[in-house]
């Protein structure tokens, strides 16, 4: 049976109604979790999600070079109920020590948008976007806008993906339990 480990990088003070506060762990703290699970247990692939800072993520990066894992990056930005989980003087970190790491990027639509800077409801021209940034491959997942479908790209081909969306309220952390299952598999 697969075992799953988390680092833990910020606690949320957080309800249905949005996060209230973010108390963030110090990066030599991150670091030494994730080095003495991936030491002791290993891996054969990891996730990130929430990193927060850019000294955080400067952190993950350094301790997964070298290691060889297949890496999903879910480059969590924003939280559904619009409170930000990504300071905006770390995506240049996020985008340049994480990307070039990374097996697939797994942005929603509003994050590649921001990340990316285009403004496009066009998931194949953000994924290329997001590829040309350094990431192997990218999924922009297609829970927000017009259309409801994931859209894959490779750094070659594109494969548009249909998904449901589901009328609901109660959507928090999809985008957590998809680029975890994708890491899974």
């Amino acid at each position: 049976l697969p075992i799953w480990m988390s680092a833990i990088v910020a606690l949320t003070a957080q309800n249905t109604l949005g996060v209230t506060a973010i108390a963030e762990q110090s990066p030599a703290f991150v670091r030494e979790q994730i080095k003495t699970v991936l030491d002791d247990i290993g891996a054969q692939a990891a996730k990130t999600g929430m990193l927060f800072s850019s000294a955080i993520i400067e952190a993950v990066a350094d301790e997964l070079a070298g290691r060889g894992l297949p890496l999903v990056v879910d480059p969590v930005m924003v939280a559904s109920s619009g409170s930000r989980l990504l300071l905006p003087d770390a995506v240049a970190t996020l985008t340049g020590r994480l990307f070039p790491m990374a097996t697939v990027v797994t942005p929603n639509l509003p994050e590649a948008q921001a990340l990316t800077g285009l403004g496009c409801e066009d998931r194949a021209v953000l994924a290329e976007r997001l590829v040309a940034m350094g990431a192997h491959a990218a999924l922009v997942t297609g829970g927000h806008g017009a259309e409801p479908a994931d859209h894959l790209f490779d750094g070659r081909h594109h494969l548009s993906i249909p998904v449901i969306r589901h009328d609901i309220a109660a959507t928090h952390g999809a985008g957590c339990t998809h680029s975890a299952a994708l890491a899974a598999g």
